[in-house]
C-alpha cells in the first residue's frame, strides 16, 4: 500500500487558485477531493491527496503556478494524516480510503 497524503493550497483570489488547481492535477497523480472552499477576504482554498511524492509534487507546482495569478497563502502537505485529522478534511477521509484500495 503506497503512503497517502493531504495537499492544501490556499491563495487569496479565485484565478490564482484555479490556475493552481489545474497546475497540480496536471502534475501528478492526485485527486480533487471536493468543492473549493472560501473563508473570506478573498481566501480560497484547494485540497487534493494522493501517494506522498505525488502530493508534494502537485503542491510545488500549484504554488508556483498560482503565485503568478495572485498571492499564495499557504501550500501544505500532511503526509500519512491521521485519521481524526482526515475527519475535518472535506472529503480526504473518502479519498483516502480509496486511493489506500
Amino acid at each position: 500500500m503506497s503512503k497517502q497524503a493531504i495537499g492544501i493550497l490556499e491563495t487569496k483570489g479565485l484565478t490564482a487558485l484555479i490556475q493552481g488547481t489545474d497546475a497540480m492535477l496536471k502534475a501528478a497523480n492526485v485527486e480533487l477531493t471536493g468543492p473549493m472552499k472560501g473563508v473570506g477576504s478573498a481566501l480560497v482554498s484547494a485540497i487534493v491527496t494522493g501517494d506522498v511524492a505525488a502530493v508534494k509534487a502537485a503542491i510545488e507546482a500549484g504554488s508556483e503556478t498560482a503565485g503568478r495569478y495572485g498571492e499564495v497563502v499557504s501550500a501544505h502537505v500532511i503526509a500519512r494524516p491521521h485519521e481524526d485529522t482526515e475527519s475535518i478534511v472535506p472529503g480526504a477521509k473518502t479519498a483516502v480510503k480509496r486511493a489506500a484500495k
